[in-house]
């Protein structure tokens, strides 16, 4: 759908310090000023890119000023043929510009990679074999413990800049390889530490229900209470985490566990969101619309009692497709019948050492078009958009709506389904945060 422009209002004067980007080919602003309130986005408004042919962006004080047409722009604004004296003016030469990408499920503090887990999968073993062989989240748990914070923190600002070079300017980041109280509070340190050091935007989520850990194997329900009445309230009194999530599967954490944790977690004051149907039908997706969750991620096995929840609720469903490419799988979540029944649908990198090496969302968004038949405008609302509603940001992030954060791409081509077109292929020219160039 094309669109006209859209301007702060009152409508103000370009003015000495703003930044103007010109010559956009293509400016997909992913904005519905009348859609947009009330929600994420949903079935054909998940196709609304809010595309302005030949358009130009102004930013002010890192806020998003206007998005429109070029000669409207600079007439509206009083600035006649061309931007006054003192404006940064930035070319994009032509090609498509677009909101910075929100990832919102990644597990990027960790210590060392998991290259040898790959190629045993490689040779037959399974995700579930190795796990219970010690290797999986147990084995990242075993290594993070080992390492000091400040260690971690610069092989975590690495991630997040390369996550931030292939376009992302919004994140999650999740505990979860402590499974201690000490460990858990080290990792939401380093993750809080990291991100102001990277300059990426985050949102912290306290994920202790991860795993059991070793030395719990045979008490589940003592570590059950470890993270109910210790981790989750310390976390709260420190302020380290916005919300928090539990992994719910039966060879992990039961509903029963799960709600149990999470009912702790909104009685302190956190949102919630869960990994949800991965490898069974256990009812996660039931349960997070039940609670009200941001989000229920993964449900590559969600049945359609779990559909109907999240499509009746504003729990967003987030699929993870790289974490079904890199375990080698061959069933993705079912995100055509997830759309077509109503459920609000983002997408993430689920960014870990494990199952989902991948810190690219436009890898993702191709994956996503390629084996899960969205199409190349859905790939971009689900992760932009939509992904900002699962975190909780969309009047922050998300989209070139007048008002919001400055952040945005200068892509290489003039259409953003080049993206999801060209799979692997580095489709980001220029990253802007809050109006200031970053990659």
């Amino acid at each position: 759908m094309t669109r006209r422009g859209f301007y702060a209002e009152p409508v103000p004067a370009l003015a000495a310090g703003d930044l103007l980007v010109v010559d956009i080919g293509q400016l997909c602003t992913v904005h519905d000023p009348q859609a947009d309130q009330d929600g994420p986005r949903r079935g054909a408004g998940l196709r609304d890119v809010g595309v302005i042919a030949h358009g130009a962006l102004a930013v002010r004080q890192g806020r998003v000023l206007a998005a429109a047409p070029e000669q409207e722009l600079l007439q509206v604004m009083q600035s006649g043929a061309r931007a006054p004296a003192g404006v940064e003016v930035v070319s994009a030469g032509g090609q498509a510009v677009v909101p910075g990408f929100v990832d919102p499920h990644t597990h990027a503090v960790f210590g060392r990679t998991r290259q040898d887990e790959y190629e045993r999968r490689l040779r037959g073993e399974t995700y579930l074999e190795i796990a219970a062989a010690g290797g999986g989240i147990r084995a990242s748990v075993r290594d993070l413990r080992q390492r000091g914070e400040d260690e971690l923190v610069a092989l975590t600002v690495s991630r997040l800049q390369c996550l931030m070079g292939n376009g992302t300017t919004t994140l999650e980041i999740k505990s979860g390889y402590g499974l201690s109280l000490d460990a858990e509070l080290k990792m939401l340190r380093v993750a809080r530490r990291a991100a102001k050091e990277a300059g990426v935007r985050a949102v912290l989520t306290c994920l202790a229900a991860h795993e059991v850990p070793d030395e719990y194997r045979e008490r589940r329900a003592d570590y059950v209470a470890l993270v109910c009445n210790e981790v989750l309230p310390a976390v709260v009194a420190a302020g380290l985490a916005e919300r928090c999530d539990v992994f719910c599967e039966p060879s992990v954490f039961d509903l029963g566990e799960t709600e149990q944790i999470l009912r702790c977690a909104l009685d302190l004051g956190l949102r919630c969101t869960v990994h949800a149907d991965e490898l069974e039908a256990l009812g996660g997706a039931a349960l997070a619309a039940r609670l009200g969750a941001d989000s229920a991620d993964h449900l590559l096995r969600v049945d359609e009692a779990g559909i109907a929840a999240l499509a009746g609720s504003r729990t967003v469903a987030t699929l993870l497709p790289g974490t079904v490419f890199s375990l080698g799988l061959n069933y993705y979540a079912p995100a055509r019948r997830l759309i077509d029944a109503g459920c609000a649908v983002a997408l993430a990198t689920d960014f870990n050492p494990g199952s989902s090496p991948l810190a690219s969302v436009p890898l993702i968004r191709s994956i996503a078009c390629s084996q899960m038949k969205l199409s190349p405008a859905e790939a971009l609302v689900a992760s932009t958009l939509n992904a900002a509603w699962s975190l909780g940001l969309a009047s922050e992030v998300g989209s070139l709506a007048p008002g919001k954060a400055a952040d945005f791409l200068i892509l290489r081509g003039d259409d953003f389904r080049l993206v999801p077109y060209y799979g692997g292929v580095d489709m980001v020219a220029a990253v802007f945060w809050g109006g200031r160039r970053v990659a």
